[in-house]
């Protein structure tokens, strides 16, 4: 069978049943834009561990971050695993290719003055659309998150806020789609309680809006993620900060919160992690600070 035939094949019937709406899209992605280029015409049995390595390779040249390339070659692994366990190809050589090692992302995060700047401007502009930015500052929300919420998500009386869902943007020959979908993984299911603060500006903002969605916008599905993600850099720019991600809300959520002295099992579970000890790996660097207090606690028995 001509793997690219078994590779869409898979996708339909393997995959998109079986996984999150946005992971069956970001497969199909990957395998149109990386695999079947490149290997569509083999037939599903001449993909040999050779020609499965050049592949890797190939990607690598092309300047791709070990994660991106290691994603694809998940992709392809897993579509020749099932072909071989179907009775499509006798065998699959997927397990011998040498992978590029991933390096852990870099935690990236505003300081203090930063975070300061970014709530005055959110708060003098007293714009609803981006009171997000504030929001996510002080629940460490990721940003699909965000643009799902509604407003019967927020508990007013007992100053608490449920994730249930998350979204994302997607486009169907040229459209743009705002997909909404389970969270990222069943721990992402939670419940924050918020500071009495947000409660405070939560409860002006849903009389000033009116709207369905927490974060506000033309559109009855709210705020697409690219557009407000290009809006919060629009604000990082008037305020001459350093351009970063909007993830970096949620790191700075996490780094302030240990700061504070949030133990870590608490902050895990507002972050919606599956378990402390991610949360424990991913921010160890900000106890630097803790530890050097208590180190010198320690130092001050000597002599």
């Amino acid at each position: 069978m001509v793997y690219k035939e078994w590779l869409k094949e898979w996708l339909e019937l393997y995959v998109k049943p079986s996984t999150k709406e946005r992971t069956y899209q970001k497969y199909r992605r990957t395998a149109e834009k990386y695999i079947l280029p490149a290997l569509g015409e083999y037939e599903a049995d001449e993909l040999s561990a050779v020609e499965l390595q050049k592949f890797s390779a190939s990607l690598t040249e092309r300047g791709m971050a070990a994660s991106t390339v290691n994603g694809v070659l998940f992709v392809l692994k897993s579509s020749l695993k099932k072909a071989v366990a179907l009775g499509i190809a006798h065998r699959q050589f997927a397990d011998a290719i040498v992978r590029p090692k991933a390096r852990e992302k870099k935690v990236v995060c505003f300081n203090k003055d930063e975070q300061k700047r970014i709530e005055r401007y959110v708060l003098e502009h007293n714009t609803p659309y981006l009171f997000g930015i504030a929001l996510s500052l002080y629940t460490g929300l990721r940003i699909g998150e965000l643009l799902a919420l509604t407003w019967e998500d927020i508990d007013f009386q007992k100053g608490t806020m449920t994730i249930s869902r998350s979204c994302f943007d997607s486009w169907e020959n040229g459209s743009y789609k705002k997909v909404f979908d389970t969270t990222k993984t069943q721990s992402s299911e939670r419940v924050i309680p918020l500071p009495k603060p947000i409660v405070g500006e939560l409860k002006q903002l849903k009389k000033q809006t009116g709207a369905r969605f927490v974060v506000a916008a033309k559109s009855e599905y709210g705020a697409q993620i690219r557009a407000y993600q290009r809006s919060f850099e629009l604000v990082l720019r008037k305020l001459h900060i350093e351009r970063k991600c909007f993830h970096a809300l949620r790191h700075t959520f996490a780094t302030r919160a240990l700061e504070v002295g949030m133990d870590i099992k608490t902050l895990s579970e507002i972050l919606g992690h599956r378990s402390p000890t991610i949360t424990l790996n991913r921010y160890a660097h900000s106890l630097l600070e803790h530890k050097t207090e208590m180190m010198n606690r320690v130092g001050r028995l000597y002599g």
